[in-house]
């Protein structure tokens, strides 16, 4: 409800990569039933947060502040926090899509925490952990890198890292040899020239997408599969 279901894109995992295989195709409409979330696991509405988190660290400060003050009702599935989370992601996923429907640019935004996340749930093995459990551990890791590389600061990953945990969703990365996870992400869409392009944060509520090199991504991997207490 918060993510896919507005944008159009359809695809199929590939043995070599999440959503390898797909095309885009626009609904004559999208309805949302709040309802249904009723019938939702515990473990399914966390993985479903991952993607609204996403929206509040890549394009809503404001948003963000307000998923710290309100997860806890939003976690016991309050009616009307929930129908404004939904609302409020669709309205900058709409946004984003009326910029860029086919992910040629804007879109690419869009893939914050994914592209550690789409490599987690492919060595892993697709089922094992839920799409938005990937993405939440995902996006733990993609603001340790950021944070390394001096573009946010300790306290907003901090801050992105304990909401991502009060959620419910994992945080710690599983325990891999990075080259584990740059082969995974070699297949990632957004490469270019053999280059890994990654979405990162220069602020709260502000992404952008560049390469960076194995070393610094090394270095995340490892921050992240620390537990975040011992992070101070």
């Amino acid at each position: 409800q918060v993510d896919s279901s507005v944008g159009g894109k359809t695809a199929v995992n590939h043995p070599l990569g999440k959503n390898m295989v797909g095309a885009f195709y626009q609904p004559q409409a999208v309805v949302i039933d709040l309802n249904s979330l009723a019938t939702l696991a515990n473990r399914e509405l966390s993985a479903g947060m991952a993607e609204v988190i996403k929206y509040g660290c890549i394009m809503d400060e404001d948003f963000f502040c307000w998923l710290e003050t309100h997860i806890q009702g939003l976690m016991r599935r309050d009616p009307d926090l929930v129908a404004q989370a939904v609302y409020r992601c669709c309205e900058l996923k709409a946004k984003v899509v009326a910029m860029d429907e086919r992910e040629a640019g804007a879109r690419a935004l869009l893939n914050f925490g994914h592209t550690f996340g789409h490599a987690i749930e492919s060595e892993m093995g697709y089922g094992q952990w839920l799409h938005g459990e990937a993405v939440g551990c995902g996006m733990r890791v993609a603001s340790e890198l950021s944070c390394q590389l001096g573009l946010i600061d300790l306290p907003t990953k901090r801050r992105i890292a304990r909401l991502i945990a009060a959620a419910g969703l994992p945080t710690q990365a599983p325990n891999w040899p990075a080259q584990t996870y740059l082969k995974a992400m070699a297949h990632d869409k957004k490469a270019e020239a053999g280059e890994i392009r990654y979405v990162l944060l220069q602020a709260m509520g502000k992404a952008f997408v560049r390469p960076v090199g194995a070393s610094a991504v090394s270095q995340a991997l490892e921050a992240s599969q620390e537990p975040i207490a011992l992070q101070g």
